[in-house]
């Protein structure tokens, strides 16, 4: 990414998704199609909930071989042969953006999201590449660490873990990661546990009837919504996670409103935290976006 990218086309005609990620592929920038909305692919069925184990170099690595554009930022590759495949091919074909791995290109994006966010880092930050985007600006440094969203009012952190669209190669010299972009993510690491991760969020119970003795419902319906749940919450790669979060534990609170109880929505809540913390949303965050949204409108307790 350190000059502008070229792009054959004919004239007057944009280039197609899969132009430009093979472009960006040949200068080492891994790229992926995203839909609608700007968000992945949904896995398909055999990595449905990482049943596969994720990809290699995940949070949680895996030994997921599938051929298709599952897992979000992980699935982003620099191989031609597996852009151009059946499964990506088709993904090309509907796809309406394209989106690339920070991190795998050895790049960090400082995501400013408004005109108070840019103002800030105009002031406390040295200048560097600098892409327009719909609401604000992408500032580009050379070199990789830790993703993480909101770390001020309208910045996000977007590099390991994360990925960014791509809305071009962008004006200016590209300069060192500073010092001042990593503090900002500093406070939202831990020191891990011995024999744990950073950040990672600890196996704990799970649901089932053991510990859901007063659910009115079958084991199939509540498993069935908590997996469209993570699965919403796990396509916010690139903003409102913790939002989504939110949402799907107040919707799950709702859905078992009417049981005499208990129902074990703390276990429920666990999934949706850990789903929430695999795309960096800060643990401490997810918690408390999750209590919150196990309430119920009358203000029980899950």
């Amino acid at each position: 990414m350190t000059q502008p990218t070229p792009f054959r086309r004919a004239p007057g005609r944009a280039p197609n998704p899969l132009d430009i990620a093979l472009a960006l592929a040949a200068r080492g920038v891994p790229p992926l199609p995203l839909r609608a909305g700007k968000v992945p692919f949904g896995n398909c069925r055999a990595c449905t909930g990482n049943a596969c184990g994720g990809r290699p170099n995940m949070k949680t690595p895996g030994p997921c071989q599938c051929p298709g554009v599952c897992h979000a930022w992980a699935a982003a590759t620099t191989d031609p042969r597996v852009l151009t495949s059946p499964p990506w091919q088709s993904a090309w074909q509907r796809a309406a953006a394209v989106a690339y791995h920070p991190g795998g290109a050895g790049v960090t994006v400082v995501d400013l999201d408004n005109p108070a966010a840019i103002a800030w880092a105009r002031e406390h930050l040295p200048a560097t590449r600098t892409v327009p985007t719909t609401r604000g600006e992408h500032w580009i440094y050379r070199g990789a660490m830790p993703s993480a969203n909101a770390v001020r009012p309208g910045v996000d952190i977007k590099s390991l873990r994360q990925y960014a669209r791509w809305l071009g190669p962008g004006t200016g010299t590209m300069t060192a990661l500073p010092s001042a972009v990593r503090a900002l993510v500093a406070g939202e690491e831990t020191t891990p546990a011995r024999g744990q991760v950073a950040s990672s969020v600890p196996a704990r119970a799970t649901w089932d009837r053991t510990v859901a003795t007063g659910c009115r419902h079958t084991e199939r319906f509540v498993r069935t919504g908590l997996e469209r749940g993570l699965t919403l919450v796990r396509a916010r790669t690139e903003s409102g996670a913790g939002s989504q979060a939110f949402a799907v534990a107040r919707f799950l609170a709702d859905q078992h409103a009417a049981c005499p109880g208990p129902c074990a929505l703390e276990a429920l809540g666990e999934a949706i935290v850990a789903a929430a913390v695999s795309v960096d949303v800060p643990e401490p965050y997810a918690r408390r976006a999750v209590t919150n949204g196990l309430q119920t409108p009358a203000g029980r307790a899950a």
